[in-house]
């Protein structure tokens, strides 16, 4: 491998993967750093039906290495390393890893959220299996079927009110006293409010086939659900990197403008390291596409974007 790339992409889900397929496309040298190509949010998805263009049901992994196959089509580098400390302020960015050191021109960051500090028993084995974080992408699967929706904030209120459309019953577990943010809950026919309810342990081997609760009473109880949909707080965008040399928000969210770039020249941003209106493959994908045509505008000193119509 060179040591000196036009651009270096860190993250290799749908937004790094989806940049190198544009900035490889344009003639720019691509190299996609990524510590754990199978572990992030869209390749641990079981199944996938809503992707534009694609129209036979995939896993996320399957789908994520189409889009890397595309990469690798036009010359783009894919490598598994760690990513050990970044020197984004000069002229030339510096990417520091367990295999060594790699230069380039500009730098995309697409390196996704980190999940919470602790899983639920079983989250982890069943996800993707029954246990989700996005309505949009799974909700339909489960029409007329009974959940649980684990949260604490607007947000999940929101996963509930979606959900209702497309469930039999909604089983809403809440473990504080309140939802953040939330005066008042709507009452839904098909939905169970539990208040100061702590989820203890998701039940099941290769599916979901329950939650296992201990209520505001302090009785534990099994809840049958075929699916478990989490939004509880602690998803942080994973730029702890990027502390000290690119501007961040209160929350650790990239600043970047409508090209995905931020004020320091050169370095890009795509997916769940800004503030993205959705989490969706397609949104993080549209994402990296934007930041790898702001890329190549930059290398090249345009004055515009070209977008790779041909």
């Amino acid at each position: 491998m060179q040591s000196m790339y036009d651009v270096i992409i860190i993250g290799g889900g749908p937004a790094g993967a989806s940049a190198a397929v544009y900035t490889a496309r344009g003639q720019l040298t691509t190299l996609v750093l990524d510590k754990a190509p199978n572990a992030g949010a869209l390749a641990l998805t079981h199944k996938i039906a809503n992707y534009p263009g694609v129209r036979e049901e995939l896993t996320g992994t399957q789908l994520l290495e189409r889009i890397r196959d595309q990469g690798r089509s036009y010359g783009a580098e894919f490598k598994h390393t760690t990513i050990t400390a970044v020197d984004l302020e000069g002229e030339t960015k510096y990417v520091f890893t367990a295999d060594g050191m790699f230069e380039a021109r500009a730098v995309i960051v697409a390196t996704g959220s980190k999940g919470r500090n602790r899983m639920l028993p079983g989250e982890e084995r069943l996800l993707g299996k029954g246990v989700s974080t996005c309505t949009t992408c799974d909700g339909a699967f489960y029409a007329g079927k009974a959940v649980a929706v684990i949260g604490d904030s607007e947000e999940a209120l929101d996963e509930v009110l979606a959900l209702s459309r497309i469930v039999s019953k909604i089983n809403f577990i809440i473990p504080r006293s309140e939802l953040q943010g939330v005066r008042t809950i709507p009452e839904l026919a098909n939905s169970e409010v539990r208040f100061r309810t702590r989820p203890l342990e998701i039940i099941g081997e290769d599916r979901v086939q329950g939650l296992r609760i201990k209520t505001a009473s302090g009785e534990e109880e099994i809840v049958d659900v075929d699916g478990v949909f989490i939004f509880l707080s602690g998803s942080k965008p994973g730029t702890d990197l990027l502390e000290g040399q690119v501007p961040l928000d209160s929350e650790g969210y990239m600043v970047l403008d409508e090209l995905m770039q931020s004020v320091v020249p050169g370095v890009f941003g795509a997916g769940e390291v800004r503030r993205t209106p959705v989490k969706q493959a397609v949104v993080a994908a549209a994402d990296g596409a934007i930041a790898a045509m702001a890329a190549d505008k930059f290398i090249h000193r345009r004055e515009h974007a070209i977008p790779q119509y041909k």
